[in-house]
């Protein structure tokens, strides 16, 4: 991380016209400076080692693989590096996806710079930030005792077990396409974005 009064910024969206617009709007903001872009999680890996940015500005809905695994890889990669996401997505899954990948923030796109400022400030020192629209919603714990029924909660224990859907139907004596019915149920009940997030989920679940 640099020690200067600068802060090296990186944008990492696969639209040409964001990260021009982006770029434009922190391009008179005193103390930042764009240091460097990429199109994707590949061309973020190979680009961050070089240009030694402070803080990612990640989106999510990058093409091949998305921005959450893309801040999961360059912070197991760069540990020093902060990653602020910044997205058109408000759901509460994909913020907590992204905090549980390392990201140290989440900031709508179509936030004022000045929102996006403060984030980077907060973030740069050491805080967590999110967008005052998504902070109710992705602090909300999953209704799992409310929602699941008893079979979910069977197919969720197993999973933290780390047994396959086959695995699972053979204990339960039912059919592979059951049991990933459940599995999409209760990714649905438990408001969770992707088969890898609902696994995270089971095994905290039942650390408890």
């Amino acid at each position: 991380m640099s020690t200067g009064a600068v802060i090296r910024l990186m944008l990492v969206d696969d639209h040409p016209l964001v990260r021009d617009g982006l770029r434009a709007r922190l391009a008179d903001v005193p103390g930042l400076a764009v240091v460097a872009e990429a199109d994707g999680a590949d061309a973020a890996l190979a680009i961050a080692p070089r240009a030694a940015p402070d803080l990612v500005l990640m989106d999510i809905g990058l093409r091949g693989v998305n921005g959450i695994e893309a801040t999961r890889r360059l912070r197991a990669a760069l540990p020093a590096m902060r990653v602020l996401m910044l997205s058109m997505h408000d759901s509460a899954a994909y913020v907590r996806e992204a905090l549980q990948a390392g990201a140290a923030g989440y900031v709508l796109k179509d936030s004022p710079a000045e929102e996006i400022v403060e984030a980077i400030h907060a973030v740069m020192a050491g805080g967590r930030y999110l967008s005052s629209a998504i902070a109710a919603a992705s602090q909300r714990p999953a209704a799992e005792d409310d929602a699941l029924t008893p079979r979910e909660r069977e197919v969720l224990a197993l999973i933290a077990e780390g047994l396959s859907s086959r695995d699972i139907g053979e204990r339960l004596a039912m059919g592979v396409r059951t049991v990933e019915t459940h599995r999409t149920n209760l990714r649905r009940k438990l408001d969770l974005a992707s088969p890898a997030a609902l696994v995270r989920y089971a095994v905290e679940r039942h650390r408890r």
